[in-house]
């Protein structure tokens, strides 16, 4: 045992040593590997980052309201006696004077231009109370100040300013027929909220002509996760046909907006894969070929076939890793921390950053090492069946 790992080892150190004399079919196939990698990556850390944004804006420790069948809070309308029963119900936060604490919200879409390209997008302006914003973690004023309620002025999202030109602390932006100020901008920790812009919600009932509606109601528990007595209420009352989660599990459902493009992104990565694996393929057979009399004269001194076949797919195995660490070095130059938007659930830009983890990193390095695998098995395989008398004839 001890002597076939030393003629593995011995193979594998010649092998290793003759790649300068096929470097540029070597160098063609590690590269292919890389952009396989590299493109693989990419759409991972989109997926990553989207989902990051939705559900670092959830919590368990509150509920949130609306209207039955609607897939986002665009298509939900709520009336004031709706919200007046539901946060009758069991299970509430209370504030000191005893007063159920929740936050019923607009939800309008507005226009923006994006600093890029310079093409309009939808935008979304929430309008809620001081009890919304108490209700959102992480959030904070970093410049300006809040708005007054019952006024025309807006907070903007740390994203949105970043993304979108006219949001800076101070100017006038115009939606419609209604102007507003930028009085304040504000983080909430770079999740989904930061990319909206905020309102006083009776103001903006008023300027969007939507009476006395919302869209959704956002509830503390009293109990985290706990949404039975709202769920009891929706069930004994007829009058309300709504749907009741807690927040965590809404932005999570939100998340899966970008699952048919990470679908398309390992579909895609898997075709290039294929690409990579025949010039894999290609380049171990011409390795073989060309190192015909070495094989010949290494099982004529009593090399095992075992060492020859280990030491050829070590060398495929090697140039595959080699692709997918400059794949993923690339990636994560290029793509980690890139700020971005696309279109949401509410069919409004939401605003993240690609996220590069090292879950995704041994995703990356996973691929290259099934494409080194399965891209050195047969040539493996070849050599180690290679005849000793048909090796020195070709080489001849």
């Amino acid at each position: 045992m001890t002597k076939l790992f030393s003629q593995i080892i011995a193979v594998v150190a010649m092998n290793l040593r003759s790649l300068p004399q096929r470097f540029w079919m070597s160098f063609a196939a590690t590269l292919a590997i890389a952009v396989v990698v590299t493109v693989l990556l990419s759409f991972l850390a989109m997926s990553n980052g989207f989902k990051e944004t939705l559900t670092g804006a959830g919590s368990d420790e509150t509920a949130i309201v609306t209207r039955s069948g609607s897939k986002s809070e665009l298509n939900s309308v709520l009336g004031r006696d709706t919200v007046n029963l539901i946060v009758a119900s069991e299970g509430i936060a209370k504030d000191a004077e005893g007063n159920p604490i929740y936050s019923p919200e607009l939800y309008v879409v507005v226009d923006g231009i994006k600093r890029a390209s310079q093409t309009e997008a939808n935008l979304p302006m929430r309008g809620i109370s001081e009890t919304g914003f108490a209700l959102r973690k992480n959030v904070e004023i970093v410049e300006g100040r809040m708005f007054e309620p019952g006024t025309n002025e807006i907070i903007a999202g740390a994203s949105i300013q970043r993304e979108f030109s006219g949001f800076e602390l101070g100017t006038t932006v115009r939606f419609g027929k209604t102007e507003w100020t930028v009085v304040g901008i504000f983080s909430t920790g770079g999740n989904a909220f930061e990319g909206e812009l905020w309102a006083d919600a009776r103001t903006l009932q008023s300027q969007f002509r939507r009476g006395n509606s919302f869209q959704t109601v956002r509830i503390k528990l009293a109990e985290p996760g706990n949404i039975d007595g709202l769920l009891a209420t929706v069930e004994n009352d007829p009058r309300l046909i709504l749907d009741i989660q807690t927040e965590a599990e809404f932005f999570a459902e939100q998340g899966d907006a970008l699952s048919g493009m990470v679908k398309f992104g390992w579909g895609l990565s898997i075709l290039m894969g294929l690409g990579a694996l025949a010039g894999a393929l290609n380049t171990m057979y011409t390795s073989v070929a060309s190192r015909a009399s070495e094989i010949a004269t290494l099982r004529a001194i009593g090399f095992s076939n075992v060492s020859a076949f280990f030491g050829t797919l070590v060398e495929s195995v090697v140039l595959s890793l080699i692709g997918g660490v400059i794949g993923a070095i690339a990636a994560y130059s290029f793509m980690d921390g890139i700020s971005t938007s696309t279109m949401g659930g509410n069919f409004t830009q939401v605003v993240f950053r690609f996220e590069l983890t090292a879950e995704l990193f041994k995703d990356g390095m996973i691929m290259a090492l099934w494409i080194g695998l399965i891209g050195g098995f047969f040539p493996a395989f070849r050599a180690a069946r290679l005849p000793v008398i048909v090796a020195f004839r070709n080489a001849a």
